[in-house]
């Protein structure tokens, strides 16, 4: 089955009159990843198949999350390649985060090829129960009067 990307039109457009490399069979284009919301967190699944976890950076700036990782070319002196399909190079992937978001709790871990990366609410952000207090009646609005006057 194939996917549809439409921007594969545009990228081949843009490098055919730009004389630009839009990405080529050895270079990445993007890294997949899930994103949702469970209880008081987000959490965010990116797929990066065989990147050596020390090549993994996540970072926050301004908010904004950015997700960098690198797989390495496999040694190709002497090979005579019949098929190449798998990337190699740089990946990044920018998220801009609301105000609602607790950065200095982000965390993240790589495991099977999948980063997570947890990304807590700020107690700001979080839902909660609005008390509402009870409004005094009118007959017991003009005794407290009567006593301060």
């Amino acid at each position: 089955m194939l996917r549809f990307d439409p921007f594969r039109d545009v990228d081949s457009l843009a490098s055919a009159m730009l004389g630009v490399s839009s990405g080529s069979d050895r270079a990445p284009r993007f890294m997949p990843m899930d994103l949702y919301k469970v209880d008081d967190h987000y959490v965010l699944s990116a797929d990066l198949p065989g990147i050596d976890p020390g090549s993994i950076d996540v970072d926050v700036d301004r908010g904004t999350l950015t997700l960098t990782a690198h797989r390495s070319a496999p040694e190709s002196s002497g090979v005579q390649w019949i098929s190449s399909e798998r990337f190699a190079g740089t990946y990044r992937r920018q998220v801009s985060l609301g105000d609602g978001v607790d950065t200095e709790r982000i965390a993240a871990s790589y495991d099977n090829g999948v980063l997570s990366v947890t990304i807590p609410l700020a107690e700001r952000a979080k839902p909660r129960k609005i008390d509402i207090a009870r409004a005094e009646s009118p007959s017991e609005q003009k005794s407290i009067e009567h006593e301060t006057t």
